[in-house]
């Protein structure tokens, strides 16, 4: 049994220090069942898609990640990958993937992360992942007014980027 079972089973219904804020069909994550991770999306759904692959979206709880259900500070780490596309076809498989984001992006994403921080702890720590294909990072960063602590690209075209905040009462 791994460590995470074994603190999730000795701590029971509050081990859930983890939320994932638009988990998706999960696709980054080793455990897609971590017993400490909160699982939420806005979808709950299933497609096929054009290669003929089953995309499953089945999140914990149905919420927005611009106004979650949790009360302030429920969390010691958060997750934060949010729809990165602005151009996609509605029935597209890119957008039923990854989403779509709506022309008013920015305010869209400063209130995501705005409410990512209220859900977090103190000291607590958010990672957000966002891909640069239609909007860049620089854009992101703008317009949520904040700057993280340090960041790596990734992906095939270095076109990803991880970025780690931190919530500092000093800065709240």
């Amino acid at each position: 049994m791994s460590e995470i079972t074994e603190y999730a089973r000795a701590h029971g219904k509050q081990a859930k220090l983890i939320l994932d804020a638009c988990c998706g069909s999960r696709m980054f994550w080793f455990d897609k069942e971590n017993p400490l991770a909160l699982f939420a999306d806005i979808r709950d759904e299933e497609h096929t898609l054009c290669d003929g692959r089953s995309l499953k979206v089945h999140p914990d709880i149905v919420s927005d990640f611009t106004d979650m259900p949790f009360l302030d500070e429920s969390f010691k780490l958060v997750v934060f990958d949010p729809p990165h596309l602005i151009k996609a076809g509605r029935d597209s498989w890119l957008a039923k993937k990854y989403g779509k984001l709506p022309e008013d992006w920015p305010r869209l994403i400063k209130k995501g992360v705005d409410e990512c921080f209220r859900v977090l702890e103190d000291y607590g720590i958010l990672i957000f992942k966002w891909n640069e294909d239609q909007i860049t990072v620089k854009e992101v960063l703008n317009a949520i007014e904040r700057q993280p602590l340090f960041g790596h690209t990734t992906g095939r075209h270095g076109k990803t980027m991880w970025m780690c905040f931190m919530k500092l009462p000093i800065n709240e």
